[in-house]
This record gives structure tokens, C-alpha cells and sequence, in this order.
């Protein structure tokens, strides 16, 4: 098999190439639209924005019977938003990885030495001509080192994914903190302190444990009185980032965010999106992770109770709105703790939402500020005064099945963690 790949001309990534090997002269480089029409399975890679842009080219380049390989779900989003589908005369297919593109390669390389090393992926089969597009499918998901593999459908995998980014994933998770930052300054807690019973809190312990342990592992981890905290924060917060999950759900849904993240992408040109990173908060971090006790980082039942709440509201919205366990599990807790949010703890959120894809960028920077308003609004407001507890909601927590899951998966868990060491 020849792997190819195929850039724009005067693309700044043909040196990055030519470095790892592909060149004009063996056949491994070449322009994408002439490597996509000799192809049989074109892997389309660009951003999203610029797949809705280029997206006739790209089916007009395709030869009949040829596989269309897509990473993401965008692209089919995009195409119900103008009434069209993809041509009748290829495979579509998809392989997800639940990560970021350096995860996959990282991991991909540790797995040459560790058996089982890799990330986790989706696959999803638009179109099957010939009867072979799921071993293609799983075949692209050996390929890049992928481990487990669990099926789902290309819609399925867009609305989850474009709705979990900008939920647990990267946009609550920004609001989060920001917002509990203050809350601990308000309190008399300096900035340092502040940061780490915030930011470090949640990357660190809370993650760790949902990882190795599971979500309720870490309620039970705390002592009576901080337990009592963390189900007061839980249930002050569960209701309120919910009424924002559910916006966001009906925003995929409807269409209406990929068109806002179009719309953004083509804004960005003349205006680029700036960095977050400046402001007094994220300098904060920079001094806190260079002088990081990783074994001293204390879990805060506030911030434990405000997160898991918001990871607990994601996962019962998906699970409503009919997705599978497995993508339920890997787009609201598995991407969080194991892939997510251990580049999060190596370098801060801030930069993870500088750094990730366009389309998470703008959905983080845009729904960030709600659930940073909502919690200031309301849930900070009850957690300072008495409120009446909602016992049945809590007991939901204890007893959802998503913990169940979780201990199936936890079987499944490749053998090292992430690599975050650049």
C-alpha cells in the first residue's frame, strides 16, 4: 500500500513532509486535489471550514468507487444544513479519533514498545458500496494504532462531538474554572491558592481518579464534611449548566452552530482569534506548574462537585437524546481525563483552547463565558446561601449506569497514559 500525501501547492507543511520522508520524486507528495483523483481512499484532513468550502472540488476530484476517509462527522452537518449528501458513487467512512492529533501520533509510537498503547476511536460507515467500507474503516483504525474501536453513526458522532467540545470537553470546563477562580478569590483566598484549588484541582486528583476509578470514586474519596460540600456544589450546579447543555444540544442539532463556526472561520481571516492565555489568572498557572508538588494538589469539593455535575448533566443530555453508551462514555468522561485534560494539567486550559481545532476554538471561546455567567449567577448565589437540596437528583448520581459502563471500560483502558512531555 502507498500512503501519499496530498497538500495545497505552496503549502508551508510540504518541508514538514518532505522531513518525514514523502517526497515528489518516490511518489509520496503531491498536490491534494491530483492525490485525491489516483486515490482509492482519499483521508480528508483539512478543517472543517475549509472542507464546506472546498467541498466540490473535493467530490469532483473522487474517482467512482473510491473511498472518502473523514475524521469527523462536520462535514455531514455541513451538508444537511443545504440539503445535499455526499455523492452516490463512493464510500464514506469514518474513523474518530477521541483526541488530539499529536495524542495519536504519540501514542501510535509508544505503541511500537507497549502493547495496546493507543487511543481510543469511533468508526462510522455513511455509505457502502462494495460491502468492504467497515473493514476499510477498521482497517484506517489498526493503522493509526487505535486500540478500541467502537461503531456509531457519522450523525451521531458530529452532534457528540461538536456538542462535547463545547461542553465537559473544553468549553465548560474554561468556564468552569474561570468562574470558581473568582468565586476562591472572593473568599479570601489568594490568587495562587485560587488557581489551584480551581485549574489544578480539577486536571489533577479529579481527573485521575475518574480515570483509574471512576466518577463516584471521587465523592467517596473525600471526608464527611467535604462530602456534604461536594453534594451541596453538585446539586447548586446541576440544573443551571444543564439549561446551557441543552442550548448547545439544540444549536448542533438545528444546524445553527456549524453555521456559526463557518461563519467564524470566514470573520477569522481578517480578524485572527487572539490568545486568553494574558490575563493575571493563566500568568498565575505558568509559576503554580513550574513549581508543581503533583503528590500536594488537594481536590476541593466545590470544584469536584461543580465538574462532576457538569460532566454528569452532559452525559444523562446524551443519553436522553439516544446515543450509545460507548459514545456517551468516551465524548463526556474517557476524551476529559484521559486525553483532554492531562495536556490541560502539562500546560493549561488556556492553551489547550489556543491550541486545539478551529472549529473547538470558537466553540469553547464562545459558550465558555454562559457557563461562566450562569454559575456566577446562580449556582455561586446558592452555594452562599441555604438552598432546599434535591435528594432525588443526587441519588440519581450514585446509582446512574454510566458508572457501570465506566468499570466495562476501565477493562478496556490502554496500559500507559497519555504522553504529554512537548
Amino acid at each position: 500500500m502507498k500512503v501519499k500525501v496530498g497538500l495545497r501547492e505552496n503549502s508551508a507543511s510540504i518541508a514538514l513532509a518532505e522531513v518525514s520522508g514523502f517526497s515528489r520524486e518516490n511518489g509520496t507528495l503531491g498536490e491534494m486535489y491530483e492525490v485525491i483523483s489516483e486515490s482509492d481512499l482519499s483521508i480528508l484532513l483539512i478543517s472543517d471550514a475549509a472542507q464546506a468550502e472546498n467541498k466540490e472540488r473535493i467530490f469532483e476530484a473522487m474517482r467512482p468507487g473510491s473511498t472518502l476517509g473523514l475524521s469527523h462527522g462536520f462535514l455531514l452537518g455541513y451538508l444537511k444544513n443545504i440539503g445535499e449528501y455526499f455523492p452516490s458513487n463512493i464510500n464514506v467512512i469514518a474513523v474518530c479519533p477521541k483526541g488530539m492529533g499529536p495524542s495519536v501520533r504519540r501514542l501510535y509510537e509508544q505503541g511500537k514498545e507497549i502493547n495496546g498503547a493507543g487511543i481510543n476511536s469511533s468508526f462510522a460507515i455513511a455509505r457502502d458500496l462494495n460491502g468492504k467500507a467497515t473493514d476499510y474503516a477498521l482497517g484506517w483504525a489498526i493503522a493509526i494504532g487505535s486500540p478500541t474501536i467502537f461503531h456509531t453513526t457519522l450523525e451521531s458522532e458530529y452532534k457528540s462531538d461538536i456538542f462535547g467540545e463545547r461542553g465537559i470537553l473544553l468549553g465548560a470546563i474554561h468556564g468552569i474554572v474561570e468562574s470558581l477562580y473568582r468565586w476562591f478569590m472572593s473568599h479570601a483566598y489568594s490568587p495562587e491558592e485560587a488557581y489551584v484549588y480551581s485549574v489544578e484541582s480539577i486536571t489533577g486528583p479529579i481527573s485521575k481518579i475518574i480515570s483509574q476509578h471512576g466518577i463516584v470514586a471521587v465523592y467517596e474519596s473525600l471526608e464527611k464534611t467535604d462530602r456534604e460540600t461536594f453534594k451541596k456544589a453538585y446539586l447548586a450546579a446541576y440544573h443551571p449548566v444543564m439549561e446551557i447543555l441543552r442550548e448547545i444540544y439544540d444549536e448542533v442539532t438545528s444546524g445553527n452552530e456549524i453555521r456559526s463556526a463557518i461563519a467564524a472561520s470566514n470573520r477569522h481571516k481578517n480578524y485572527p482569534l487572539s490568545k486568553i492565555d494574558g490575563t493575571s489568572m493563566w500568568q498565575t498557572g505558568i509559576q503554580i506548574r513550574a513549581n508543581r508538588n503533583s503528590n500536594r494538589i488537594p481536590i476541593h469539593p466545590v470544584t469536584a462537585g461543580i465538574y462532576i455535575a457538569t460532566m454528569m448533566a452532559q452525559v444523562n443530555l446524551l443519553k436522553e437524546k439516544g446515543h450509545s453508551y460507548s459514545e456517551i462514555a468516551n465524548e463526556s468522561i474517557i476524551e476529559a481525563v484521559d486525553s483532554l485534560n492531562p495536556y490541560m494539567h502539562h500546560k493549561g486550559i488556556a492553551f489547550m483552547v489556543d491550541n486545539c481545532s478551529i472549529t473547538a476554538r470558537i466553540g469553547a471561546r464562545k459558550w465558555a463565558p454562559r457557563f461562566d455567567y450562569i454559575l456566577s449567577q446562580q449556582t455561586f448565589n446558592a452555594l452562599d446561601s441555604h438552598f432546599s437540596v434535591d435528594e432525588y437528583v443526587f441519588k440519581e448520581f450514585l446509582t446512574d449506569e454510566i458508572h457501570q459502563v465506566l468499570a466495562v471500560c476501565s477493562q478496556l483502558r490502554p496500559p500507559i497514559a497519555i504522553s504529554v512531555t512537548e
